[in-house]
C-alpha cells in the first residue's frame, strides 16, 4: 500500500456555536464566503435523540460527534436531563442535537412538547436489540404520536441499536418484528401517514456512521443538487464510487446514484482517518488542537487488489473520497480537471444557499440550484 499525502494544518475536535450553514467554505480572498452573522442556536436545524433508559443515546452521540472511542462510552453515566449539544462549524454538519433523558414523561402537563416538536428536523428513537423491547415500542409510539401532530413534516427514525452483539438471523427477525409491530401501532391509530425509517446501528462499527448519515442527508436541501453534482463527476471521470464527507464526523452528507457498499464506505472512512493521523503527526504545528485539514490536504491509497481511493479537499469542512480502478487512475489529468469542476460548483451551490438565508426562507433557494446545476458542474468535461 502507498500513500501520498500533503497538507500543513490540523483537525479540531471541539464543538462550539455556530450558524446552519459553516460562516466560511474557502480560505483565501479567491474562494466565496458564507454569511457571517451569527444565528441563534435555538434556530438550528434540531435533531432529538430519544429512547429507554441505558439504549444507548449519549454513546451514539458521543462517538459520532465527539470523536470518544466506544470502550470509553461504557463509562458514561446516565442522562438525567435534556443535554444539548451544538455542533460547530469544524464540521459541515452544523445543527443541535437534543439528548432527552429515558424518563421523560409527555403526558406530563407541564412539558411543553409541542415547542419542542415544532422546531425540530429529525426524531431518533433508540431502542436497545438485546433488551426486552416491547416497552420501548410502546413509548415509541407514544412519542411519534405526540411529535406526528405536533410537526407532520419532521422525519421519524428508529435505531435499532446494540445489534453488534446478535447473530446476522437474529439482527434480522428482530428488525422484521419491530417494524412489524411499530407499524401495526400506528394503523391502529390511524396514523398510516407517519413513516418511520429503521437502522441496524452499532458503536463499535461503521453501521451507526451510515445510518446518521442517511438522517442528515434528510436535512440538506441541497442533496438533491449534490447527487446530481456526483453522478455528472464520475460518469466523466471513470470513477466507481464518490462520498462527499465531513471530515470531523465522517458522515457522508452525499454520494452518487449507485447503491452503498459497507466496505467501501468503511474504507473510506478509515482512509480519512489516516489522512487525519498523518496530518497530525507531520504536521508544522506542535500539537493537535488546529486544523489538520487545508485545501493542500491530498491522498491516494493504492491497495493490493488494483483498487485505489483518491481524497481530495473540497472547502475546509467537506472532503470527496473517490474508489476507482488503477487503469482508470492512469487518467489522473482528466479525473483533477473534473474534481475542479466539481470543488467549484460546490462552491456556487453553498454560496447561493448562504445568499437566500441572509434575505428569504430556505425554500426561496431552491430554483437557483438547479441553476447552478446546469451551469457551474463538470457537465463539460472533456
Amino acid at each position: 500500500m502507498s500513500i501520498q499525502y500533503s497538507g500543513e494544518e490540523q483537525l479540531a475536535s471541539s464543538y462550539g456555536v455556530a450558524d446552519s450553514f459553516p460562516k466560511d467554505f474557502g480560505y483565501g480572498a479567491d474562494e466565496p464566503e458564507m454569511d457571517e452573522t451569527s444565528a441563534s442556536p435555538d434556530s438550528k436545524p434540531r435533531i432529538l435523540l430519544m429512547g429507554m433508559r441505558r439504549s444507548g443515546k449519549s454513546s451514539i452521540q458521543k462517538v459520532v460527534f465527539h470523536k470518544m472511542s466506544p470502550n470509553e462510552t461504557l463509562f458514561l453515566e446516565s442522562t438525567n436531563k435534556i443535554y444539548k449539544d451544538d455542533i460547530s462549524n469544524s464540521s459541515f454538519v452544523n445543527f443541535q442535537i437534543w439528548d432527552f433523558p429515558g424518563q421523560v414523561d409527555f403526558f406530563d402537563p407541564t412539558f411543553d412538547y409541542e415547542m419542542i416538536f415544532r422546531g425540530t428536523g429529525a426524531l431518533i428513537y433508540v431502542i436497545d436489540a438485546q433488551d426486552d423491547y416491547m416497552e420501548a415500542l410502546t413509548r415509541l409510539h407514544a412519542t411519534v404520536s405526540k411529535a406526528y401532530k405536533a410537526n407532520p413534516d419532521m422525519n421519524f427514525e428508529v435505531f435499532i441499536h446494540k445489534v453488534d452483539g446478535l447473530s446476522d438471523d437474529h439482527k434480522i427477525e428482530t428488525q422484521r418484528d419491530i417494524h412489524q409491530r411499530a407499524n401495526d401501532d400506528l394503523a391502529d391509530a390511524g396514523l398510516e401517514k407517519l413513516h418511520l425509517s429503521f437502522y441496524l446501528t452499532s458503536i463499535y462499527d461503521h453501521s451507526i456512521f451510515e445510518a446518521f448519515s442517511k438522517v442528515v442527508q434528510k436535512l440538506i436541501p441541497q442533496l438533491p443538487t449534490l447527487e446530481n453534482l456526483l453522478n455528472i463527476f464520475i460518469s466523466n471521470s471513470g470513477i466507481e464510487k464518490a462520498f462527499l464527507f465531513d471530515v470531523v464526523s465522517k458522515i457522508y452528507i452525499a454520494t452518487d446514484s449507485s447503491p452503498v457498499d459497507m466496505q467501501s464506505y468503511e474504507l473510506c472512512c478509515d482512509m480519512i482517518d489516516v489522512v487525519i493521523d498523518v496530518s497530525c503527526i507531520y504536521s508544522l504545528h506542535a500539537d493537535c488542537n488546529g486544523s489538520a485539514y487545508d485545501k493542500e490536504s491530498m491522498a491516494i491509497i493504492k491497495l493490493n487488489n488494483t483498487t485505489v481511493l483518491y481524497l481530495k479537499e473540497v472547502t475546509k469542512f467537506l472532503s470527496l473520497v473517490c474508489i476507482l480502478r488503477e487503469e482508470s487512475f492512469e487518467r489522473k489529468g482528466l479525473i483533477d480537471y473534473n474534481f475542479h469542476c466539481f470543488r467549484k460548483a460546490i462552491h456556487e451551490v453553498f454560496e447561493v444557499g448562504a445568499a437566500s438565508h441572509r434575505t428569504f426562507s430556505q425554500q426561496s433557494s431552491s430554483p437557483n440550484l438547479n441553476a447552478v446545476t446546469h451551469n457551474g458542474t463538470p457537465a463539460n468535461a472533456v
